[in-house]
């Protein structure tokens, strides 16, 4: 028999696969057991004594309780929705012409490169627990508050657009509104882009010079060759950006759902935290598979 040979596009994903194998080989004996395990607490009524805990089948009231009961959860869901839908495309297109910039050749390239991949180890856990647990930056940031009554950057604008003439209304008021919230965020922006960044930055670096001179001689501007060449050649990272800050996006310490969930559980409703828990991973699943077969419809495939 004749060997079947392997094509470029098979032994990419062949070592692909190698290089995911051990993440594979620890979530099947990690993470299958506990995995199965929450979802039959989800499914119970969890009934802890001093022997242990025991489960008995509800039929779904825990999660009847999260979206027919609980007045909290389906409104976090929806904010959380909203909050990542916006913070996300602010994030990737931050990140995007963040690359363009660093992928230039100026003085202190490396140094500026440098900076920017702190915001990796600056939105650590540990730094960030710092920094949301400083009682000085709360006690100044409340003195503000109190003085003049002003949250934040969004207030402000906020407070131009009320005063302002019939102008900036309805559909438009709450675009600029959005625009402002985003400026007023980002410093959040700017810290959960650091990945993102030199995803974009290996893509960039992986383009032929070649291409451009071509460009070039053809004529074509800065523009031309940005909208004709750079995006199409750096669209197929796209998708892996987008779900990357999806899933940091979700999973951020100071998450309201994800403090609702501990929280719950320090009171040992574990079957309630549990279904809220499975709920939230369910939305995000179909978030990140919505979005990525919508984005994958305008990825430039190229061999």
């Amino acid at each position: 028999m004749k060997k079947r040979k392997i094509g470029l596009m098979g032994r990419r994903a062949l070592y692909g696969y190698l290089f995911i194998l051990p993440f594979i080989i620890g979530f099947i004996f990690l993470m299958v057991k506990p995995l199965f395990g929450s979802l039959q607490m989800a499914l119970s009524q969890v009934n802890i004594s001093t022997q242990g805990f025991s489960l008995e089948n509800n039929h779904f009231a825990n999660f009847k309780r999260a979206f027919l009961v609980d007045s909290e959860f389906n409104r976090m869901l929806v904010e959380g929705i909203g909050n990542m839908i916006y913070r996300s495309i602010a994030t990737v297109v931050f990140s995007f012409f963040v690359a363009l910039l660093l992928n230039q050749k100026f003085k202190g390239r490396t140094l500026a490169r440098s900076i920017f991949f702190l915001a990796v180890i600056l939105s650590s856990g540990v730094l960030l627990g710092l920094e949301t647990n400083n009682a000085l930056m709360t006690q100044i940031k409340n003195s503000i508050e109190e003085a003049g009554n002003v949250n934040s950057i969004t207030d402000v604008l906020e407070r131009i657009l009320v005063s302002s003439s019939e102008g900036l209304s309805g559909i438009s008021g709450k675009t600029f509104k959005k625009v402002f919230e985003i400026i007023d965020s980002i410093y959040d922006v700017a810290m959960a882009s650091g990945i993102q960044i030199i995803i974009f930055l290996s893509g960039l670096q992986n383009i032929s010079p070649s291409m451009y001179e071509a460009a070039q001689m053809e004529g074509c501007t800065a523009w031309e060759s940005m909208c004709k060449i750079t995006i199409p050649m750096v669209s197929p990272l796209l998708p892996v950006c987008w779900i990357y800050t999806i899933v940091d996006f979700f999973m951020k310490t100071d998450n309201e759902i994800m403090t609702k969930i501990n929280d719950n559980m320090q009171l040992m409703e574990y079957g309630f935290s549990a279904a809220m828990a499975w709920s939230y991973f369910v939305i995000c699943m179909l978030l990140i598979g919505i979005s990525s077969f919508i984005i994958s419809k305008v990825v430039y495939n190229y061999d």
